[in-house]
């Protein structure tokens, strides 16, 4: 049906199209006459075509509703048998879950009584053995308790006993620290006594001075109480005993003396405490000028060139007053350069010490060593003294070879001679050797 639809379609196209060529082409009247009659031709063709097309689509419409008609008539039939095709499965199928079902539940109720009587045999022999364990478990708590009872009774008695015992050890360690700690601070203000004491404080400086001395010189190389200026009685604490430049039995003094300053540094310490800076100046300056004033004491009185060295140690018993000193800016470098003094701490003065008894042992291997330069002369004399013996004993040992060695001539000499001497038969020296016998 389409296709008739198309096929008149592309007619009248065909027929508009020829019309307008015509029109266009044409224009004499008998001509348009024939056009007129060859269109209303054309239009009667269409007509009749037309009718045709419609009659066609009115069969095959016609047709459609038929094969329709038949078709659902045999989907019926079709859906009908099929319908009771299912119902007889689903019947089927019905049945036969239902008799599965029962045999099912069949076997269900056997397996529970198999399983209530199983249980019921495990239930008994749990509550047995539950019944037994707890009867054990009771009587091993009763005798676990009794034994933790002891124990812990023993053990509570022997840990009272050693507590009670540590508590009176240590409240008498208490009471013997008390005790020392009252002897110990009546030590400390004794010590505080002692060190109010002016003369007393140079005592306990010098003290310490001469134990480093000891400790670290031997006593020929220094000496106490020494006057190293002529013309003065000033006598300096200790001096060290330093080789003089001209002769090796000339001395050179090195004046050591010990100087504390106590109420400036205690002054100057409270100030730090305090942390009042214009307290802590101001008490700077007062220590600033008691060291200078122990510096220029020392320079003023010991050093006296050449007898002694152009410079001297000042040394402070307490490291804490050497580190206030090296603290104060340019206090150290002021006093070696103005007053060719050296301060030193416990410390500082042991590193010193050290470096001076290198010196001495340096200064007595050189002495050593020009005493073996002698020996070693003597020794040489001697090594060619020996050399002349040597030679003389060579000599006579030649001499002896070469006696020696003539003997040893003479000897082969002899042999030689005695070869032909006729030698006796052995029987015969036999019998008279018996004979001699």
């Amino acid at each position: 049906m389409m296709i008739t639809y198309l096929a008149l379609g592309i007619i009248i196209i065909l027929l508009v199209i020829i019309l307008v060529l015509v029109y266009k082409t044409s224009a004499d009247a008998n001509q348009q006459q024939q056009l007129a009659n060859q269109l209303q031709h054309l239009h009667t063709q269409v007509s009749r075509i037309e009718q045709a097309v419609k009659q066609e689509i009115a069969t095959n419409r016609q047709e459609g509703n038929e094969t329709a008609r038949h078709a659902r008539n045999e989907l019926s039939t079709s859906l009908r048998a099929f319908g009771e095709q299912v119902n007889k499965s689903v019947e089927d199928f019905n049945r036969l879950q239902k008799e599965n079902f029962w045999a099912l539940m069949q076997k269900q109720s056997e397996q529970n009584q198999n399983t209530s009587v199983k249980l019921d045999h495990i239930r008994e022999v749990v509550e047995r053995k539950i019944s037994e364990l707890q009867a054990g478990n009771e009587k091993k708590l009763d005798e676990m308790r009794a034994t933790v009872d002891e124990k812990l009774q023993k053990t509570l008695e022997t840990r009272l006993g050693e507590s009670f015992k540590i508590v009176s050890e240590r409240l008498e360690a208490v009471h013997k620290g008390l005790g020392d700690m009252q002897q110990l601070a009546t030590g400390v203000g004794d010590l505080k006594r002692v060190l109010t004491n002016v003369k007393t404080r140079g005592i306990m400086g010098e003290y310490q001075l001469e134990n480093l001395l000891e400790q670290l010189l031997t006593v020929e190389q220094y000496a106490k109480n020494v006057k190293t200026k002529e013309g003065s009685n000033a006598v300096v604490e200790f001096a060290v005993k330093l080789p003089g430049k001209d002769s090796r039995e000339s001395i050179v003094w090195l004046p050591v003396d010990s100087k504390f300053p106590k109420e400036d540094f205690e002054l100057l310490t409270d100030a730090y405490d305090k942390a009042s800076p214009e307290l802590i100046e101001e008490l700077r300056r007062n220590f600033v000028r008691s060291m200078k004033k122990c510096a220029l004491d020392i320079a003023s009185k010991y050093i006296a060139p050449p007898n002694t060295t152009d410079f001297a140690i000042l040394f402070l018993p307490f490291e804490s007053l050497y580190a206030e000193v090296l603290r104060t800016p340019g206090l150290f470098e002021q006093i070696q350069r103005e007053y060719k003094i050296i301060i030193t701490g416990p410390t500082t003065l042991s590193a010193l010490l050290n470096s001076l008894q290198m010196g001495f042992r340096t200064l007595a291997i050189e002495k050593r060593s020009s005493e073996v330069w002698q020996l070693l002369g003597a020794v040489k004399a001697e090594f060619v003294t020996f050399g002349g013996i040597l030679d003389k004993t060579q000599k006579k040992l030649q001499e002896a070879s070469n006696v020696i060695d003539e003997a040893g001539r003479r000897s082969r000499a002899i042999e030689r001679k005695l070869r032909d001497v006729q030698e006796l038969p052995a029987e015969q020296g036999l019998l008279d050797n018996k004979a001699y016998d």
